[in-house]
């Protein structure tokens, strides 16, 4: 997991383009996404954190985002464990 706020956005691209970095996620809330999700988007850079997997985001206690990630959210709310 990277933090948002511990890396700047040159080097967020970086990261992105050597695929580092495939999803990002609110911290507090404990929910992940694509990079391109618009409800990603909206929130707070010292909220945000990026991934490099779905199975890392979720191994840290992430969710999958109801938005950009509709399947497999219905996924995990019908208590499907993809680890």
């Amino acid at each position: 997991m990277v933090f948002h706020s511990d890396i700047d956005k040159k080097e967020i691209l970086s990261m992105i383009l050597k695929g580092e970095i495939a999803l990002g996620g609110n911290k507090r809330l404990k929910i992940y996404g694509t990079l391109g999700c618009t409800s990603g988007k909206r929130m707070k850079r010292e909220n945000r954190v990026f991934f490099k997997s779905d199975d890392e985001a979720r191994k840290m206690g992430f969710r999958p985002c109801g938005h950009c990630m509709k399947e497999a959210y219905k996924q995990w709310k019908n208590g499907f464990v993809h680890l």
